[in-house]
């Protein structure tokens, strides 16, 4: 599957709603697992302001990538941020769309010895 590399160097990005298990089958209610570490795969969705533009994506991100206190408003770091376009036909309609996966979502703490 084709990905792509996202740069987040320029962007400011925050916690726009708490990590929850990310739900692989919605009628029996399983959560979806890295096929690779058999983590629990969670979704954290992310305000991502870059270029004027401000969008708000779910992420997918493996259980012991999240570090630190992840709540609203926290301002985080997502490290090895990937897009992979995906397309589907559900009931006789095409859906297509990019899904969002990183490595890590860190949060940006500021110290208070940093603040002054």
């Amino acid at each position: 599957m084709r990905q792509i590399p996202v740069d987040t160097s320029a962007a400011t990005v925050m916690v726009a709603k708490t990590p929850q298990p990310k739900v692989k089958d919605r009628r029996t209610g399983e959560i979806a697992m890295d096929a690779e570490t058999g983590a629990t795969l969670m979704a954290v969705d992310v305000m991502f302001a870059a270029n004027d533009e401000v969008e708000i994506l779910s992420i997918t991100v493996p259980e012991p990538g999240i570090t630190g206190e992840l709540v609203m408003g926290t301002p985080v770091a997502l490290t090895g941020l990937v897009g992979r376009p995906w397309e589907n036909e559900f009931n006789g309609q095409k859906r297509h769309g990019i899904a969002f996966r990183a490595a890590a979502v860190t949060a940006l703490t500021v110290s208070a010895n940093a603040k002054g």
